[in-house]
């Protein structure tokens, strides 16, 4: 890992998601992909990354459930996240950034352009 580029994990169940995130952040950021809940917490254990890009729906282990336990981490508590998930109703959305406090909420699909904006701006908060 370069240490010069802020390093982001990206946990979703789909590997087409890692990819398209892997491809709007090359050469950015270093990007770790994983593709569930468990993997992705080993990753964010391995890596103690900048930013944690987090779907909500995944079958090993939900993203409210590694959200949980990354903000009982006391090493990792303070690490960013920004949901990233089909679940756009904004029950859903108020909950994640009012109620859990979560850095940002992207609503797939989404394009490079709204994904960079909101990682640029969660890591300049937490810089």
């Amino acid at each position: 890992m370069n240490r010069e580029k802020k390093s982001i994990v990206c946990i979703d169940d789909e590997p087409d998601m890692i990819s398209f995130v892997e491809l709007v952040l090359h050469g950015k950021y270093d990007l770790v992909g994983a593709t569930g809940g468990v993997e992705g917490l080993d990753a964010i254990r391995q890596v103690k990354p900048d930013l944690v890009l987090l779907d909500l729906m995944m079958p090993d282990m939900d993203g409210w459930e590694v959200y949980k336990e990354l903000r009982s981490d006391q090493e990792l508590k303070n690490t960013p996240v920004i949901v990233v998930t089909a679940k756009g109703q904004s029950i859903d959305k108020i909950f994640g950034l009012h109620v859990a406090e979560v850095q940002d909420y992207l609503t797939k699909p989404f394009g490079p352009q709204q994904l960079l904006q909101s990682i640029e701006k969660v890591l300049a908060q937490s810089a």
